[in-house]
């Protein structure tokens, strides 16, 4: 099988989207296939493009035998509303001319990855030209979370047309994938044939990631006591999360030392959030990198209480990817999600697999927090929810029946 995939991210990318494809391309090669990749440079979450990348020219070569061709963007500093649109369109040029490079190459499958939805018209016009199946993999309904977050200001004329052309652009694929249950019927709703969708969640590698790693070491590491307890958020570090609600919970704890928050990451809004708590005194908040991916289950392993923070009206436009980790780890994790979202759902049907509290409210977090301060050693709930549902091998080789399937 011959397989074409556009994204944003992309491997070595340690977060998100980049991670995701980062390791279903390899594997798809190792089963056999023929993979090719249309991606950015790496840039994310810092949004500044990596050491030994460019982001003014194309590059293409194999890694993990995987063909990857880099296009060039613009990637802002500081990426506001009008910067963002300019980032996407950039990508949307350079890699619809990277994509029509490969019109002899015809691939049997062209399979897409929103955001950004900007790729997605070139796309589907590639596939028409070349006879291949188009399938599009909704990990963020763009335009529901930029309207629902109010990025693009107040809905209107604007969000009406962006949802039209979304839903236009939807029906024209042979196959449209998502993450979660909760996606899959809003996808319906767009529009989308039923026959058509297909379920791929994102999955962890529970051999990798599991509740036996020690973690100790890191501890000492990071000047952390026995006696004392981590709140942990590790993951983007951006507007959409909200972890001003994070420093607001901080600072009610001031005054229980044996308590500590760490931040883990980088992103667009890192700068203005640690600047935050210095400017509130917040000495049981602590900010560290990004860590190396050898080094999560370890960080993982580490934390008493893993934090998953959203703003209100993200949760049904975006499953955390950070979450398969933290449950494949068994870890104890407070979720900021309304009840009527797929992750308000899943704790009803899995009693126990974390605390779910209304987002943007500091009493609901920190009851949450102390639901799961109480509890010690693995959460059995989440790490069986994660080897029955979250494992990486069975994820991977039910879609590519999927796509064999498609192509006949």
């Amino acid at each position: 099988m011959k397989i074409t995939l556009v994204s944003l991210n992309y491997s070595p990318e340690l977060t998100g989207i980049g991670k995701y494809n980062g390791e279903m391309a390899p594997w798809f090669v190792a089963a056999g296939d023929n993979v090719d990749v249309v991606c950015a440079p790496p840039y994310y979450p810092e949004w500044k493009v990596h050491a030994g990348y460019s982001g003014l020219s194309y590059r293409t070569s194999v890694e993990n035998g995987v063909r990857v061709t880099r296009c060039p963007l613009y990637v802002p500093a500081q990426p506001s509303t009008i910067k963002r649109l300019s980032h996407l369109a950039s990508f949307a040029f350079t890699s619809g001319l990277a994509l029509f490079a490969k019109v002899f190459k015809r691939p049997d499958v062209v399979f897409v990855v929103e955001p950004t939805l900007f790729t997605v018209p070139v796309t589907l016009l590639f596939c028409k030209l070349v006879g291949a199946k188009s399938v599009l993999h909704i990990q963020d309904y763009e335009v529901d979370a930029m309207f629902g977050l109010g990025m693009a200001g107040k809905a209107g004329f604007l969000a009406s047309a962006a949802y039209k052309v979304e839903r236009w652009l939807m029906r024209r694929f042979d196959a449209v994938s998502t993450i979660s249950f909760s996606m899959m019927t809003k996808a319906e709703q767009k529009g989308v044939d039923p026959q058509r969708l297909v379920f791929f969640p994102n999955w962890s590698d529970t051999s990798f990631v599991h509740p036996s790693v020690d973690g100790s070491d890191l501890r000492k590491l990071w000047g952390v006591t026995e006696s004392q307890k981590i709140v942990l958020y590790a993951g983007n570090i951006g507007a959409k999360q909200g972890l001003e609600l994070v420093l607001d919970a901080a600072e009610r704890y001031l005054s229980q030392p044996d308590i500590r928050f760490f931040l883990v990451g980088s992103g667009a809004y890192a700068t203005e959030l640690q600047s935050m708590a210095t400017q509130r005194g917040l000495s049981n908040v602590e900010f560290k990198p990004l860590q190396a991916w050898e080094d999560v289950p370890a960080m993982l392993a580490m934390a008493d209480v893993h934090l998953v923070v959203q703003r209100k009206g993200a949760a049904d436009a975006v499953l955390p990817s950070k979450l398969t980790n933290i449950l494949s780890a068994g870890g104890n994790a407070v979720i900021t999600a309304e009840a009527d979202t797929e992750l308000g759902r899943l704790v009803n049907e899995y009693p126990g697999i974390y605390s779910c509290v209304e987002p943007e409210n500091v009493a609901s977090f920190c009851q949450g927090l102390e639901t799961e301060l109480a509890k010690s050693g693995v959460n059995s709930v989440a790490r069986e929810y994660a080897e029955k549902n979250l494992n990486k091998e069975a994820i991977l080789g039910r879609f590519r029946e999927d796509l064999l399937s498609l192509i006949g």
